[in-house]
């Protein structure tokens, strides 16, 4: 008999998902509308995504009466939100000055560009993620859908009669998240590579506002984006995004391998940081000098995660620079079960120490750096998931405010993950390497 997974009292309430355009921080309201594809926004809590112009510039959360405009109660709490001033870190402060010299876009046309999206056995969310990334604005791009280690034809029917001569087809029978995005890598003969994931809605603006600084900055190797929920109708999910989801905030940050910002004394390991593998491009020959991704980590190995991590490490090992922007958005959603984010907390700790282990591994030079920072590292990451219980009620806003207690239950599962990682980023290679 399976035994009934515990869950945290009080419930989080469900919230709806919004997007308000403003003028100006302080000025009129230029549109609103539910979330890509959600329901539409009446009285209750709203979590809403803030844009200026079109451009993401914070996210806020209200309740709206009955009665009341969900667009007026939201851009109040909105333009206190964005009139308030906000501290920058080291990265936030060089990002602002490289962009003083570099506007962004501002030498032409974005590159060529190829967008990957690795899959498994999911046909109906990857139509959803298809039709918005056949909607996107960039002038020059091609998507290729990887079916990793397929069970059915499902994937492939889809792609072939659904989107014949609009996406490439690519299987690749190894399992697992690395090998899949290798595959599409391999398959590629565009400037850029950008990577999302089956689950997302992407903004038409996305892959231009991912790709553009690549024109601007020859010694960018990657950019990473703003992931935001496309729904919060359940517990899990709010919890999840109460605890700072997948995003990074709204301000610009670049990372730069000759000067490591002295507020982050663990860089590069704090890969995590940097962003995630659903909202990221890579300028293809960086990726490939850096040896891509290692495919004994990600989901669907034993090492449970951190392929997007190791990529990130990767690159600016080999000198090139990493910036995160938040003009490219894609909206992600989230799994919506207890189990769900059982298994995400175990895999997010499991994929952490994978990530770290691969990158003892397959780069030993880093390995003095590495073992000076690992103490502090996994000091800090034990703080940080003890940190999530004492955290008071309420509803999710800026990233990482831990409005919601996260269940003690979650942290020991992070740790227990965290403690598997190596041995799990060890099965898989044992497994890649096969019979000899």
């Amino acid at each position: 008999m399976n035994r009934p997974v515990p869950v945290p009292v009080p419930l989080p309430r469900p919230l709806s998902v919004a997007e308000l355009d403003l003028a100006a921080p302080d000025g009129p309201v230029l549109s609103f509308r539910p979330a890509p594809g959600g329901p539409e926004v009446g009285a209750g809590d709203v979590y809403a995504l803030v844009r200026l112009r079109g451009r993401p510039a914070a996210t806020v959360v209200g309740t709206v009466p009955d009665g009341e405009d969900p667009a007026d109660v939201l851009a109040a709490l909105a333009r206190e939100r964005l009139t308030r001033p906000a501290p920058l870190s080291d990265a936030e402060r060089f990002a602002e000055r490289f962009a003083e010299s570099r506007e962004e876009g501002g030498a032409g046309a974005p590159p060529r560009t190829s967008v990957v999206v690795a899959t498994r056995e999911r046909p109906g969310q990857l139509a959803r993620a298809l039709d918005s990334l056949l909607d996107q604005d960039h002038p020059d791009f091609e998507v290729v859908v990887v079916d990793n280690a397929p069970r059915t034809e499902d994937t492939r029917d889809l792609v072939t009669r659904k989107y014949a001569d609009r996406v490439r087809y690519v299987r690749e029978d190894v399992p697992g998240l690395a090998a899949a995005h290798n595959a599409g890598l391999a398959a590629v003969r565009s400037d850029v590579v950008a990577f999302t994931d089956d689950d997302v809605i992407a903004d038409p603006h996305w892959l231009t506002a991912l790709t553009e600084p690549f024109v601007t900055d020859p010694g960018l190797g990657c950019v990473t984006g703003l992931i935001l929920p496309a729904r919060l109708a359940t517990p899990a999910q709010v919890l999840l995004e109460s605890h700072g989801g997948f995003a990074k905030g709204f301000a610009p940050r670049l990372y730069d391998p000759a000067r490591p910002p002295a507020d982050e004394p663990l860089f590069p390991f704090t890969a995590g940081s940097f962003g995630s593998g659903a909202n990221m491009a890579f300028r293809t020959d960086a990726l490939r000098r850096a040896g891509g991704f290692d495919p004994a980590t990600g989901t669907g190995t034993a090492a449970k995660g951190g392929d997007d991590l190791y990529a990130f490490v990767a690159v600016l090992s080999a000198g090139f620079r990493l910036r995160y922007t938040s003009r490219a958005l894609v909206w992600h959603h989230h799994r919506d079960t207890w189990q769900d984010l059982r298994n995400q907390a175990y895999g997010y700790g499991a994929g952490l120490t994978a990530y770290l282990t691969a990158t003892l591994v397959r780069r030993p030079r880093l390995l003095p750096a590495l073992l000076a920072r690992l103490p502090r590292g996994l000091a800090h990451a034990r703080t940080m998931t003890a940190q999530r219980g004492e955290a008071g009620g309420g509803v999710p806003g800026e990233h990482g405010t831990h409005h919601h207690p996260w269940p003690r239950s979650l942290s020991r599962l992070e740790r227990r993950g965290m403690l598997y990682g190596p041995i799990g980023y060890a099965k898989a290679r044992l497994r890649k390497a096969g019979p000899r």
